[in-house]
């Protein structure tokens, strides 16, 4: 992508209404535009990242066996009366009439809706395990919509739901569900740590949310440090060995890690005092386990094997699929910009000409561009015809992780300079080895 015919509308100066770092580099990055309270539309940059993440997220759950849907945004309110959380779930639900007086709600979460599916289609054991899931905007109506995509009242979220016979097999679900979004945080860039925590209006007793730790989270969390080094990594998973998949989850729930809803001093206070950390978090999804509460209210039942009619076991599973844009920026930034992980970077590689309009940094630039091109990699150009320290200053704000710095100078000697975002650290080389390099860096990542 050439800037030029791009969409970059980026600020010099911080916002006055942004007070987190995420929030401000996403408004100085032209990421995103608020349109209302809580609301944002998100413009080029920002969308490329959104989709990116979204990718993973798909990709991941692909990878665990999960079937992908999409509900709509509104919902009939008879469908939460029938498990008695329409006049429970409070003034964060937005409720609307139609022309026809018809009750409707737009979608905070969608557990009545996706049973009301299952109970439509599925009525006997031999269609279970399943597991639905969709990505799909959500609105709820915070009293105090602050800190950009972070608290924002509507948002893209993934939420997918487990159907099981019996609590055992949802259980697995549930380990299942942890396990996917462990490797989904890693291929983000993110250290997510799973901390027992509160159900609240979704219900149930077994729930857990990931976190990453950051000074600007919302909940204050208390765990061993020794849970911040565990990692999957290229470890194979199998998701139908339930022993396997129990065995990981067990590794990164054994260690202590709490929000403060469910700390327990006595418990926390026996870590040997080294080890103890106490900091903040940002909840960037959460996992829950609840039996047969929207289930038997709703009529949502099979026929198992001795033939009897038996409410299924169900789950509900969240990623905060906008917020992890903010998260991700909270967790990995320097005083000049963002400095985005590879696999969700809007653009892997971005190509500065020092001098455009020179014939040779012109032609050198357009060759690099289309060679990263031929092999899958979606460059973005600075073409424009600014100085130097403009194009710099962007090319740091917006993150990217690598840069090819092009000028008459280094050309007369046949180099080009390859620098990385995150260390700084700089080499130059021949056009062409810069390409190699940054293929070879992407590790086959297209655009």
């Amino acid at each position: 992508m050439r800037l030029t015919r791009y969409f970059l509308p980026v600020l010099k100066e911080n916002p006055a209404e942004a007070q987190i770092v995420s929030h401000r580099y996403m408004l100085r990055a032209g990421m995103i535009r608020q349109q209302a309270a809580g609301i944002y539309s998100w413009l080029p940059l920002g969308y490329r990242v959104l989709r990116r993440i979204e990718a993973i997220v798909h990709e991941e759950q692909g990878r665990a066996g999960h079937i992908p849907v999409l509900m709509p945004t509104l919902q009939p309110a008879d469908l939460w009366r029938e498990s008695g959380r329409y006049d429970a779930y409070g003034p964060e639900m937005l409720r609307l009439k139609d022309r026809h007086e018809r009750e409707l709600l737009y979608g905070p979460t969608n557990e009545e809706m996706i049973t009301d599916i299952f109970r439509a289609h599925v009525s006997s054991y031999r269609d279970l395990p399943l597991t639905l899931y969709h990505i799909q905007w959500k609105f709820r109506d915070e009293m105090r919509p602050r800190f950009g995509v972070m608290r924002g009242r509507e948002f893209l979220m993934k939420d997918g739901y487990n159907f099981d016979i019996d609590r055992e097999a949802a259980l697995h679900a549930y380990n299942r569900h942890m396990v996917s979004y462990l490797r989904s945080y890693e291929r983000m860039g993110l250290t997510a740590i799973p901390m027992r925590a509160a159900s609240g209006p979704i219900g149930g007793d077994d729930t857990h949310e990931f976190l990453v730790l950051a000074q600007t989270g919302e909940s204050e969390v208390f765990y061993d440090d020794r849970v911040t080094a565990l990692k999957l990594g290229a470890r194979a998973i199998d998701y139908d060995d339930r022993a396997q998949v129990a065995a990981v989850c067990a590794e990164f729930t054994a260690l202590y890690a709490r929000t403060d809803e469910t700390h327990d001093p006595a418990a926390f206070a026996a870590i040997p005092e080294a080890r103890r950390k106490v900091g903040r978090g940002i909840e960037v999804g959460q996992i829950f386990y609840f039996a047969t509460k929207y289930s038997e209210p709703m009529g949502a039942v099979v026929v198992n094997e001795k033939g009897e009619r038996v409410p299924v076991h169900m789950g509900s599973h969240g990623i905060g699929v906008s917020r992890l844009v903010g998260a991700i920026i909270e967790a990995s930034h320097d005083e000049r910009g963002i400095v985005w992980p590879l696999e969700v970077a809007p653009f892997p590689v971005g190509i500065v000409n020092l001098k455009q309009g020179d014939g040779a940094a012109d032609a050198a630039c357009a060759g690099l561009y289309a060679a990263l091109a031929a092999r899958g990699i979606e460059a973005l150009y600075d073409d424009r015809d600014e100085r130097a320290g403009a194009k710099f200053a962007t090319m740091d704000l917006i993150g990217l992780p690598w840069r090819i710095t092009v000028g008459p100078r280094g050309l007369a000697a046949g180099k080009v300079e390859l620098t990385s975002r995150r260390t700084g650290e700089s080499e130059e080389m021949s056009p062409e080895a810069a390409v190699t390099r940054v293929a070879a860096l992407c590790g086959g990542r297209a655009g």
